[in-house]
């Protein structure tokens, strides 16, 4: 458990330094301008959004398995386990969201300049959010439209980020099962992958950065513990003495 939680906290320390930084600097967030950057930060969010966040779980389901090479019950018991700990970490989200209940930057920039009163925003349902969301910058030519449709379709409260929740979860579990077995360049792309996702976030005026360290936090606990478990239940996470030996002669030839 020991070796495990060293493994998990480094990473979710590398995944902290974007957030505290921002947060330590006093950024505030301002709409930026289109531009590909921006463009492809909103690829990265949507890479967790809904549909396609589902498309991102089964693929890294797929890819951990054939990493961790385990028999069909072990394998059976992984994805279970991983389930279980990214589908506790979003009902942990949900419930902390109604009980803050923090706007979003963008609500509070478009209070400010759009006159939208953000207490009577937050007590329409979402529907009705939408619509007033689309109302409010309708006229704004200087937002882009793919824009405005992910802030019609974002409008439930900021505190914590689930897409942070979900992408630092991924990138931490590749620490925990994934480092033993040697599978650094997917470690490494999942790492940059999730804070990626966590900039995005930030940029597009979806989260403050205390959203995003708490969702980091709070994947940290969930991670550790389910990489246990599965270390546990599932079987060893080193190499395969096999696998070593194949490494080896990759390594030498």
């Amino acid at each position: 458990m020991f070796d495990i939680a060293k493994r998990t906290t480094l990473g979710a320390l590398l995944l902290l330094l974007m957030p505290a930084a921002v947060w330590i600097s006093g950024w505030q967030w301002q709409p930026a301008e289109s531009g590909f950057g921006l463009k492809m930060l909103f690829w990265l969010t949507e890479t967790v959004t809904s549909p396609w966040g589902a498309v991102t779980s089964a693929v890294l389901c797929l890819w951990f398995l054939w990493c961790l090479r385990y028999r069909l019950k072990p394998a059976l018991m992984l994805l279970c386990i991983v389930a279980v700990a990214l589908l506790a970490g979003q009902y942990t989200k949900s419930f902390i969201k109604e009980q803050v209940q923090e706007p979003r930057p963008y609500v509070l920039w478009l209070e400010k300049s759009q006159g939208l009163d953000q207490k009577t925003f937050y007590e329409l349902k979402r529907k009705q959010r939408s619509k007033m969301v689309q109302e409010a910058i309708r006229e704004d030519t200087l937002l882009p439209t793919w824009l405005k449709k992910h802030w019609e379709f974002e409008t439930g409260y900021a505190f914590p980020s689930g897409h942070t929740m979900f992408a630092a979860s991924w990138a931490l579990l590749a620490i925990g099962l994934l480092w033993p077995r040697r599978r650094l360049v997917t470690v490494v792309l999942l790492m940059a992958w999730a804070i990626g996702v966590m900039a995005s976030r930030l940029v597009l005026g979806m989260h403050w950065p205390r959203d995003l360290i708490t969702s980091t936090l709070i994947s940290w606990v969930l991670v550790t513990l389910a990489t246990w478990l599965v270390q546990r239940w599932c079987g060893p996470l080193t190499v395969p003495p096999e696998e070593h030996k194949e490494i080896e002669e990759r390594e030498q030839s």
